[in-house]
């Protein structure tokens, strides 16, 4: 029999520390991003974008089937819909159905944060500024609390209610928090990008050399968080370099304006995982650090695999 995950099983099950251990895991067990398949898009008259996204290992196999719907938020439900369905590598048979949004709200701030592992030294209490209020936002705030000392939280929103709302969380988590506004990032040691942003959230002039920014918000070739600006002055990693270079807009921008070319990549999410390219405090001395996340299926599948292991075939803890 099939196990269903519901959306809160999903969330309750595996915090982003321990799905970031699981990518992690991925990695040094020879997974290569590289030869991931690339998503299948189709757009949808009038409501948006149907994706597919599959990856197998040798002992499993899986496929998310995602819609990305833009007018949701307005009829009062969630923008990415979907499911997860995790099948048995070897025979192909379906083990597991999870909640596609909820997968995808555990998995991106997991590999965030494994980027952030190598790349954010640990030490002083950082100065974190997080663009948005979606679900995105609020995951990336629990994965960066669970890995560093933050001193103190600023939200930047289009919608003043929704920087309220979620300074007012971090607040309740014990962390100093506030809206604030865009040129604050001249100040912070992190800064996170979760939106639906089409064009730069901010000047990438006034990130400092020591900091790093996350960008996450976009898997389409033309559409960019930060700018070209940033990108010129910073160490860029991606999970992939061929995925960056599909769809990660944040550097295909900058590369079809003649700013950097392909090789400005400075690594990879399984370089850094291996120590094949430092990241961190050595790295981040004279420039700032970018990692752009497009989100790929072999992800999915690595924190789909984690969550069914945590309690077995046969659903018991």
């Amino acid at each position: 029999m099939i196990r269903q995950f519901s959306a809160a099983e999903t969330a309750a099950l595996l915090t982003p520390a321990a799905a970031a251990d699981a990518l992690a895991g991925a990695l040094r067990a020879g997974l290569d991003p590289e030869a991931c398949p690339p998503r299948s898009a189709l757009p949808v008259p009038g409501g948006g974008e149907l994706l597919l996204m599959p990856a197998a290992t040798g002992a499993y196999a899986g496929v998310k089937i995602a819609g990305v719907a833009p007018g949701n938020p307005a009829r009062g439900l969630p923008r990415i819909t979907g499911s997860y369905l995790l099948l048995d590598g070897p025979t192909l048979r379906p083990l597991a159905l999870f909640d596609g949004a909820e997968l995808t709200a555990l998995r991106t701030p997991a590999v965030s944060a494994l980027a952030l592992r190598h790349l954010v030294p640990a030490g002083r209490p950082l100065r974190l500024l997080l663009f948005g209020a979606g679900p995105q936002a609020y995951g990336h705030l629990a994965a960066v609390l669970a890995m560093r000392q933050v001193a103190e939280v600023v939200v930047v929103t289009r919608d003043p209610r929704g920087a309220r709302e979620l300074a007012e969380h971090a607040r309740g988590l014990g962390v100093e928090a506030r809206p604030g506004v865009a040129a604050e990032v001249a100040d912070a040691d992190l800064v996170v990008c979760c939106t639906t942003a089409r064009e730069p959230l901010f000047d990438g002039r006034l990130i400092a050399p020591g900091a790093t920014v996350v960008a996450v918000g976009s898997h389409e070739p033309d559409a960019r968080e930060v700018d070209t600006a940033l990108v010129r002055r910073a160490s860029v990693y991606v999970e992939s370099r061929a995925a960056a270079l599909r769809e990660a807009g944040d550097l295909l921008v900058p590369e079809a304006e003649g700013a950097i070319g392909a090789g400005h990549i400075s690594g990879t999410l399984a370089d850094l995982v291996s120590g094949r390219t430092p990241g961190g405090a050595g790295a981040a001395a004279s420039s700032p650090q970018l990692f752009k996340s497009v989100g790929m299926a072999w992800e999915d599948l690595a924190v789909a695999v984690a969550l069914f292991e945590a309690v077995g075939e046969n659903g018991a803890t």
